[in-house]
């Protein structure tokens, strides 16, 4: 676990906390790492929802598949990225979603209920842990607010072009690149790709921006 703590130390549900009270936290709430394979489900949609998951190596989503197969990718997960923790702590008993690994990777599991409930012990974090969790969780709806304004458009040249210019704003720069291949965006955006390919030609011949594999640029 110690070969994992720089990466978790920038996991937002612990900040604030050292290195000695990190070792502590995984401890107290028997935290522990799987390995998992590309394409691997690491949380199943169906599955009780009990864990808060922390991303500490490789690269996974969260995906949704609806009644007819569609899929659609809701975010992705870098190292360091908390997941499934609105689902464990409202103690739903079916996840909606799925999380699947992109890479291979390895992923911290942590009981909710370790967490939520302060332990016989009475360990000075758990407050902390508590503080840190509800952040993170209100930064989530902020930014899945963000994702509802971008796919209510009706076009598949409104959405990209509203996600596009979010991202510029967001990192303040005219060229960016995004975590989705040409599949990937189109499946977090839900349109189809090869009409989402053919809007981006046309926003390249008209001079709207450039692009190369996830590499864009606004001119």
């Amino acid at each position: 676990m110690k070969n994992f703590l720089d990466v978790l130390k920038k996991c937002p549900l612990f900040t604030g906390l050292g290195d000695a009270d990190l070792e502590a936290v995984l401890n107290c709430t028997g935290a522990r790492v799987r390995t998992f394979s590309k394409n691997e489900t690491v949380l199943a949609e169906g599955e009780r929802a009990k864990y808060i998951c922390v991303l500490v190596s490789g690269a996974a989503q969260i995906e949704r598949t609806d009644y007819y197969g569609n899929k659609s990718i809701l975010t992705n997960i870098a190292p360091g990225e908390l997941f499934g923790e609105s689902f464990a702590c409202a103690e739903i008993a079916q996840i909606p979603v799925s999380a699947v690994a992109t890479q291979e990777c390895k992923v911290l599991f942590i009981e909710c209920s370790r967490i939520m409930h302060t332990c016989a012990s009475c360990c000075a974090f758990h407050d902390k842990l508590i503080f840190n969790l509800l952040k993170v969780m209100a930064t989530k709806n902020i930014l899945l607010n963000q994702k509802t304004e971008i796919t209510a458009k009706r076009t598949t040249r409104e959405k990209l072009m509203a996600y596009l210019l979010l991202q510029a704003k967001r990192l303040n720069r005219q060229s960016f690149a995004i975590p989705f291949d040409r599949q990937g965006l189109a499946d977090f955006l839900g349109v189809d790709r090869s009409g989402l390919s053919a809007e981006i030609s046309k926003l390249r011949a008209e001079g709207v921006l450039e692009c190369r594999k996830n590499q864009f640029k606004l001119l």
